[in-house]
């Protein structure tokens, strides 16, 4: 800004020394040579001295915006990396993208531009007016009539109104970038389906949305837009002072040669007001996304103990747990479960009964609304984040691979892991031949090199899970996407990890009927628990579900059957 200042003092030297010309070169007698030249001169030198600090100024706020995005994206990746997983899976990736990205970048303008453009708007006209009221101060209230004017619109854009319709148009943006993820991230299964109607028609409503809400915008605003443009353009700046210089001159109060410097330095006193029109659209705009950006960055991040606990064993225990998403209705109420080490449990019950709240839990993606979740007898909010993920892993059924390496990926929670440690858990997923068959084997990148199928991601997951080497397993329907067989494979696998506790959401009756203790969830709340056999002799929902599974399962096995006997046939 001290550049700015100085720039800006300088960039009037050439108008003062018109000036002086003008008076040096219209005045009577002879004209002073060496006078003139040193008007011009000193004209010449104040452009170069803008030129020089101007830039400088520039230069400097365009270096300082670029360490200042920097650190706000850095700041930003750590809020992101360090919130609860369960915020995380609330938000849509186009919010997201548009806080990291788009929010990031309209501070630019407040930083490499603004601080300029506000000192040009306030030192430029300040030191005009000292130089202008030296020589007519009734003239120059005159010469201010068109500032005047300009600024008594600017409350007119700072109405509640205009600030809703700036918000209704962010949030209009905002919608359509994430239209637009959710597009692409489905267009492989809306051309399958032939949907693609339908599936244009979210981003046609949030364009259409954003069209009514932009052209109601610019309807408030262009009035008070164009009379700013009108007040401060030069011919009407023009006209106001040669209307007030005539009035002078011609009642003998002030002479001719005097009116040069409102000509040239009225125009100097609309031009940086003019800018500070469009910079305070961009403080605005920056002012929005700062508040967006904060709201992001005080986004609160696991709580971590003060006095961290170590857990005594692998046992875990969900004491009179209930939990409930922003105040709302509670999704679990009242859970008492004990999953002892070296045990399979299986989570069953209807959609929207809480399977999947019920085993987020487990790794902290949230913490309980009431009750508490042990881990070797060790409330999880008493246990430091890093302890609990050398001792909970996990499988979600919404895959999420890395752009990198089959190995990378795999060795995700074991960075310096062995070789043979991920072939090994490769191998255990049965994910291991698949992977020697891809271009590059385990070094080849996914989703550059290879595209995988749902089920094989789900089998690097579990390989990703199986390499951690964790004593508590997580799995949230993580066969949902394999094949009968693969499924079969894997469910042996687990049945060989006897020296871990293995949690899972299971809808399919093999892995239920291999499970230890079975858990039905109904409406958040555990209806039934035990042994597999021990529920179907109970002929209770269980029951009920169990048959209801074998039903579809029996129903899914004659449609196949039909469809390959017509296909034989044809």
């Amino acid at each position: 800004m001290v550049l700015q200042v100085i720039g800006a003092v300088a960039g009037l030297a050439p108008l003062f020394a018109v000036i002086e010309l003008g008076r040096a070169l219209l005045s009577s007698g002879p004209v002073d040579s060496d006078r003139v030249w040193t008007f011009v001169i000193l004209g010449a030198i104040g452009l170069f001295v803008r030129l020089v600090f101007t830039g400088a100024s520039s230069g400097l706020g365009h270096v300082l915006d670029g360490k200042v995005q920097l650190s706000l994206r850095r700041a930003l990746a750590r809020s992101l990396g360090q919130a609860q997983i369960g915020w995380l899976s609330r938000r849509r990736s186009g919010e997201l993208a548009k806080v990291v990205g788009d929010d990031v970048a309209a501070v630019h303008p407040f930083i490499a531009h603004a601080p300029g453009e506000l000192v040009s708007a306030f030192v430029v006209p300040l030191v005009s007016l000292v130089y202008l009221l030296t020589i007519d101060w009734r003239l120059t209230l005159i010469t201010l009539i068109p500032v005047v004017l300009a600024i008594a619109h600017v409350p007119l854009l700072m109405t509640p109104a205009r600030t809703r319709e700036q918000q209704d148009f962010d949030a209009a943006m905002g919608r359509i970038a994430t239209s637009v993820v959710e597009f692409v991230q489905g267009i492989a299964v809306v051309k399958a389906f032939g949907g693609s109607e339908r599936a244009h028609r979210k981003f046609l409503t949030a364009a259409d949305e954003f069209v009514d809400i932009f052209t109601r915008w610019v309807r408030g605003v262009s009035a008070v837009a164009a009379g700013m443009q009108l007040a401060l353009s030069p011919p009407f700046v023009l006209l106001v002072v040669l209307i007030g210089g005539t009035v002078r001159i011609t009642s003998g109060d002030m002479a001719p040669v005097d009116l040069l410097p409102f000509l040239l330095l009225g125009l100097g006193l609309t031009a940086p007001v003019a800018a500070l029109g469009h910079g305070f659209d961009d403080m605005q705009a920056a002012g929005r996304a700062v508040s967006r950006i904060r709201e992001v960055l005080g986004v609160g991040a696991l709580p971590q103990p003060a006095r961290p606990a170590t857990p005594q064993d692998n046992r875990v225990e969900l004491r009179d747990v209930r939990f409930s998403y922003d105040d709302g209705p509670e999704v679990l109420r009242g859970i008492d479960l004990t999953l002892e080490p070296g045990t399979l449990t299986a989570v069953v019950g209807p959609s929207g009964s809480g399977k999947s709240t019920l085993v987020q839990l487990l790794p902290r993606f949230f913490d309980p609304t009431d009750g508490s979740v042990r881990l070797g007898g060790v409330d999880l909010r008493d246990i430091d984040s890093r302890e609990l993920y050398r001792r909970v892993s996990f499988v979600l059924q919404d895959v999420r691979l890395l752009r990198t390496s089959v190995a990378d990926n795999i060795a995700l929670a074991v960075p310096h892991a062995a070789p043979e440690d991920v072939k090994r858990a490769a191998q255990l997923a049965h994910i291991h031949d698949r992977v020697l068959a891809l271009p590059r084997g385990y070094e080849t990148v996914i989703g550059d090199e290879v595209k995988l199928s749902g089920g094989e991601a789900q089998r690097i997951a579990i390989a990703r899970a199986l390499a951690a080497d964790t004593p508590v397993l997580v799995l949230d329907e993580a066969t949902a996407f394999a094949d009968p067989q693969t499924d079969q494979a894997v469910r042996q696998t687990l049945a060989t990890l006897r020296d871990r506790t293995v949690l899972v959401i299971a809808h399919r009756l093999e892995t239920i009927a291999d499970a230890d203790l079975v858990v039905m969830l109904e409406d958040g709340a555990v209806v039934e628990q035990g042994r597999p056999t021990d529920l179907l002799a109970q002929d209770g929902k269980f029951a009920a579900f169990w048959r209801a599974q074998q039903s579809a399962a029996a129903d899914d096995s004659e449609s196949r059957g039909g469809v390959l006997q017509g296909d034989l046939s044809r």
